[in-house]
């Protein structure tokens, strides 16, 4: 089993007010200046291996041979989530193309379909996706895991809960308890949970499960504010699997909470071409007053403006703490967060709307996002008590 099967870290929704703010937002979006390099000895880019001609034999492959096409979206979707490079998600869209379009559509493609789905934020597409795989195969343990997460990252944990249900009643117990206890953590158990999976030994499991192990412990000791035991979490994942971006995110962020921007950019060194990454690497320099500074914003302004004129915000989250704690835009700041928090729940989208409102002088504008961390009683030093 895979370590937290298509875990997300941002979302799309639609904004509900602040409409100046919005204005305000198009227009640095729209016509953002493009990053242009100092020489042509700047490398923008390294292409990924699946870009190699040596693949291109596999891919042809893959048209008419299921048993190709499978590991090898698989292997693209790893790639994606590993590296934080979304091109991988599009090379994983051609290769399932032809068998999700088939009829019947191959479940296994459904499946990995779903999971690049919720990768790219589409969620209710992700959801109808596997509503389909589940209705030929109700009992797929991976199918229902990608469900109780997208459920999760929707704030929906009731029905996430009865996901991870049925997901336990098919896999290994420790597996079933890592999903059900994460959610606990999430809707008023935060203490009870994190003793839970603190205490649980990973003696014999395999090194994904124990870097989704280290994972949850690390995020989930963030928000208790242990701070010295969320380190050593994350410098556990990291050993494990140095390549997660997503827990060396998090771990910049403990740093730079700590006011610890030069560890911050020790971690991150070379992590430039992830654009989640290369935000935290501009709040280092920023703390730091770093000349720097100037060439990272260039670079995060264009790939934001990038990804409004394709339609996509799947860096929605990272858009609003860019103009919040690098461009100092709150009110910009406040509708990217407002637009993300119409769709994606997670405790770090309460915290940047609520950081946005209260820089705006709007505490009233994150309304919403305390309204749903009260009622599910969700306990965050960082912002919500």
């Amino acid at each position: 089993m895979s370590k937290r099967i298509g875990r997300s870290r941002a979302s799309r929704g639609r904004l509900l007010g602040c409409i100046a703010a919005l204005v305000n937002l198009a227009c640095v979006c729209a016509h953002a200046d493009p990053y242009v390099p100092r020489s042509d000895d700047v490398v923008l880019a390294e292409l990924p291996p699946g870009t190699r001609s040596a693949d291109m034999s596999a891919r042809q492959l893959s048209r008419a041979r299921v048993d190709v096409a499978i590991p090898l979206a698989q292997f693209y979707i790893h790639q994606s989530r590993l590296s934080g490079d979304l091109r991988f998600l599009g090379y994983a869209q051609a290769v399932l193309a032809p068998w999700v379009a088939k009829e019947p559509a191959v479940p296994e493609a459904l499946v990995l379909q779903a999971s690049l789905q919720q990768s790219r934020h589409e969620f209710a597409a992700s959801l109808a996706t596997l509503h389909r795989s589940l209705a030929t195969r109700p009992n797929d343990p991976q199918a229902l895991l990608i469900r109780a997460t997208v459920l999760r990252v929707l704030g929906r944990y009731a029905e996430a809960a009865m996901a991870c249900e049925e997901f336990s009643s098919l896999v290994e117990p420790r597996l079933g308890m890592l999903c059900t206890q994460s959610l606990r953590a999430l809707s008023g158990e935060a203490d009870s949970a994190y003793s839970t999976l603190s205490q649980m030994s990973s003696q014999g499991w395999l090194n994904s499960e124990k870097s989704w192990l280290y994972s949850e412990l690390g995020e989930l000791a963030v928000r208790l504010g242990r701070d010295e035991e969320a380190q050593r979490w994350f410098e556990l994942d990291l050993k494990l699997v140095p390549g997660d971006f997503y827990v060396r995110a998090a771990y910049a962020d403990l740093l730079l909470k700590q006011h610890n921007p030069l560890e911050a950019l020790a971690l991150l060194q070379g992590q430039e071409s992830i654009e989640p990454l290369l935000l935290r690497i501009a709040i280092a320099q920023k703390q730091l007053n770093d000349p720097q500074l100037a060439q990272s914003s260039a670079r995060l302004r264009a790939a934001f403006a990038a990804e409004e004129q394709r339609g996509e915000t799947v860096h929605r989250r990272e858009q609003a703490r860019f103009l919040l704690e690098v461009e100092n835009q709150p009110q910009q700041s406040l509708a990217a967060a407002l637009e993300n928090w119409e769709l994606q729940h997670e405790p770090d989208d309460v915290l940047i709307l609520l950081d946005a409102a209260r820089a705006c002088g709007r505490p009233e504008a994150a309304a919403p996002a305390l309204r749903f961390a009260r009622a599910n009683h969700q306990r965050d030093v960082r912002g919500v008590q």
